[in-house]
């Protein structure tokens, strides 16, 4: 196996880049991660080494990724801006520097590559045949990404449910179920009843993907694996999870209500992230579930954090319970020890989007 421990993380202030490369760290990686208008050419802050650059620029990417045997891109265009023209030319740039390296590509995937027909179980070679504009750009980052395979570069996707974790950024969770930074009285769920869906936890992930990385070597060039996650069978066990969680700490137990579905259709056409919201309402009107056992193949297992743990440990991260409450429940999560390191570190740091 490679002895070369040396990643690039792009996206490291975000939520899924961000705790891969914490992770990768306390793996015994050495980190480096771009930001944009560092002062400081590198700076070495909390174990990685923080280099001045940008993922639109290819020089930048190629630059920090000297000596790197891994790549990871979890990146996004400044506050998700223009993100269907960047987002392809930014992969185009990692590409360019991973074949230069030698180095494997880490992309964290999700399920908007495919369409109505693939569901209800969705296998690493289920057909893709988006009916979204961001699924089509899905499609063609990971067919970019295979042709980069046969072309010197290695590829590591990792598809997972809808993200949720204390600094998971914009997901289904902070912008549907709760509202950051303020208490929980209503949790309002945008599936129809009694249709499953499925959820991935960011640490639970990110410790997928340090777990492939090891091993890298005896995986195919281009390699694809599904993660479970958390499986709600009926639309019931995420919102019953952020109901107890509340109702523990506040003894006020929150109402369940439907999301606005007419909200976002009214008002979609003036605000893209609605319409974009709105697009990916076939989702949850069909059950979404991932089948794990290519992933259980390799691993033996999948990475999984109780979902009370990881639900509470959310909340706290996105400030839907008291700040006077946290230093117990954190001491409380600590104390569990068995997620505790990764929990924790996924407290602090910057929160950007994450797709």
């Amino acid at each position: 196996m490679s002895s070369n421990k040396s990643v690039l993380v792009l996206g490291a202030t975000g939520g899924i880049g961000g705790e891969v490369a914490r992770q990768l760290r306390d793996a015994g990686w050495q980190v480096r991660a771009l930001k944009r208008g560092a002062e400081q050419p590198t700076e070495r802050r909390d174990g990685v080494n923080w280099l001045r650059g940008d993922a639109m620029n290819r020089q930048d990417i190629i630059h920090a990724a000297k000596g790197c045997s891994v790549i990871v891109h979890a990146v996004n265009p400044p506050g998700y801006r223009q993100w269907s023209k960047l987002v392809l030319p930014m992969l185009d740039n990692t590409i360019a520097a991973a074949t230069a390296e030698g180095a494997t590509i880490v992309l964290p995937g999700t399920v908007y590559n495919f369409g109505p027909d693939a569901l209800p179980v969705l296998h690493e070679d289920s057909p893709q045949h988006p009916v979204t504009r961001k699924g089509a750009i899905r499609v063609e980052l990971e067919k970019r990404l295979l042709k980069a395979s046969h072309n010197g570069a290695r590829v590591l996707i990792v598809r997972a449910g809808d993200f949720f974790g204390p600094k998971a950024g914009q997901s289904w969770f902070s912008q549907g179920l709760v509202k950051p930074g303020h208490p929980v009285k209503t949790v309002s769920y945008p599936g129809e009843r009694g249709v499953g869906h499925q959820w991935s936890y960011l640490p639970d992930v990110a410790q997928t993907i340090v777990e492939l990385l090891a091993r890298r070597d005896a995986l195919d060039p281009f390699a694809c694996f599904h993660m479970a996650g958390h499986w709600d069978a009926d639309g019931t066990r995420m919102t019953q999870a952020i109901r107890r969680a509340v109702l523990h700490h506040t003894e006020r137990e929150p109402r369940v209500t439907a999301f606005p579905w007419w909200l976002l259709t009214l008002v979609s056409p003036f605000v893209t992230t609605f319409r974009e919201m709105r697009e990916m309402r076939y989702l949850w009107r069909t059950p979404v579930q991932m089948d794990n056992t290519r992933l259980v193949a390799v691993l033996g297992h999948e990475p999984h954090t109780p979902l009370d743990e990881a639900v509470e440990a959310t909340l706290i991260g996105v400030g839907s319970i008291a700040p006077d409450q946290q230093n117990d429940i954190t001491h409380r999560i600590f104390g569990q020890g068995h997620h505790a390191s990764f929990i924790g570190t996924s407290l602090h740091g910057g929160r950007d989007k994450v797709e």
